[in-house]
């Protein structure tokens, strides 16, 4: 990717300085924005109505260029960074947005966690068909009793058996669960270690052991399959381990701050489209005579949504510049574990506020199931929950500032 401090070539256009974007990286947003609406908008009704899947769908990215975004040419993918995959979720997300958490959880959770922490052997087996999204990537670490307390309170167990672990336990809440064809695992190899003595490993759907125990029906995001996974002495290769056994915990705080950065962008695509509806609809929407843009009340709201989703872009792509190069086995602490964290929880809220906002503007429109913004609104509390919620974002800003 181009320089972010270059300027952005003879461009005069304000906005353009403004979004701090490249040439380049604008291309990446408006390629990836193209390519959303015309294939992937038009999925977003149905996926919402029937809490279906577009099995076709991850494919399809990767043919056109928008799977394994950070992944090396030789292995498959388009050679480019981190901002730029969140520039491709940020796009996905104004058009489908349960799609755009989806693939993020393929791409950021599972592909790019592998490719930065598996060895080649591993990188060359999963890598090139996650990259051209023939298969399905998943994040499984969240547990029925183990959410905010991930770590402390995972049951899920490996136990060494010859050149095999067995794995026993289950994951609920899992983005992808129940489509994946390949998943990234956690689980105890020592639990008397606590955080200590967990490892990550790779896992096949077709491992004998495991399977999906349940489909979950979700209030937003409803395409985007969720699902509760088990593992009942599931059989996995002791070449499938990522990295040495009981050192997965650095695998995972890495992994949960770049996931924390990503979904920021997630809300920021969501919040562009809140806006750009809230507009159309108050040009066009008619009441006492005129449009109901012309009142000052409508026009204070539209105001205040622009002033959010413009803070919300440039904490995101600061965040994601920060971030942007972290070191195999940085995270998880210091600066970046702070300005991920901060990122999210801003992010999450400033989106709330805008579709409180988007909503009220769109009066009883905004209050049918099918409307694109109720679409939309119904999305919102997810993100204010999933990567760590609100109140775990604030205890790690606040434990950060402490320590310093």
């Amino acid at each position: 990717m181009a320089d972010h401090a270059s300027p952005l070539g003879a461009t005069a256009d304000p906005a353009a300085i403004f979004s701090g974007l490249s040439a380049e990286e604008r291309g990446v947003l408006d390629a990836a924005d193209r390519f959303a609406r015309q294939e992937l908008y038009p999925l977003a009704r149905r996926m919402d109505d029937e809490e279906w899947w577009p099995a076709h769908a991850m494919a399809l990215c990767g043919r056109n260029g928008f799977c394994g975004v950070t992944v090396p040419p030789e292995l498959g993918g388009a050679g480019m960074d981190l901002f730029a995959s969140a520039l491709v979720a940020q796009a996905f997300s104004r058009w489908n947005h349960a799609f755009g958490l989806s693939w993020m959880a393929h791409e950021n959770l599972c592909l790019n966690n592998i490719l930065r922490n598996a060895n080649d052997a591993q990188r060359a087996r999963y890598v090139p068909g996650l990259a051209r999204g023939e298969l399905t990537g998943a994040l499984g670490l969240t547990e029925p009793g183990a959410g905010s307390d991930a770590l402390g309170a995972m049951r899920t167990t490996a136990r060494r058996e010859g050149d095999h672990y067995l794995l026993n336990g289950s994951k609920l809440y899992i983005t992808n669960g129940p489509v994946a064809d390949v998943l990234l695992v956690y689980a105890k190899t020592d639990p008397g270690k606590g955080a200590q003595g967990i490892s990550a490993f790779i896992v096949e759907k077709d491992f004998p052991g495991f399977r999906v125990a349940q489909k979950l029906v979700k209030m937003g995001f409803r395409g985007s399959q969720t699902g509760e996974l088990v593992f009942e002495d599931c059989r996995v290769p002791l070449a499938n381990r990522v990295g040495e056994e009981d050192r997965g915990v650095r695998v995972l705080m890495s992994g949960l701050d770049l996931e924390r950065a990503m979904v920021s962008p997630i809300c920021l695509g969501i919040a562009e489209r809140a806006l750009q509806l809230s507009l159309d609809h108050a040009r066009s929407r008619e009441q006492f005579g005129q449009p109901i843009g012309n009142f000052q009340m409508i026009q204070s709201k539209l105001a205040d949504m622009y002033v959010w989703v413009e803070a919300m872009r440039l904490f995101t792509y600061q965040a994601l510049r920060a971030c942007n190069h972290l070191q195999e086995g940085a995270g998880g602490r210091g600066e970046i574990h702070k300005i991920t964290a901060a990122s999210v929880m801003f992010a999450g809220n400033m989106l709330n506020r805008v579709l409180d906002e988007a909503v009220q503007i769109h009066g009883g429109t905004g209050y049918i199931w099918e409307s694109e913004i109720n679409r939309l609104y119904r999305a919102n509390k997810l993100l204010e929950i999933g990567a760590g919620t609100t109140e775990v974002r604030k205890m790690i800003i606040s434990g950060e500032l402490l320590r310093g």
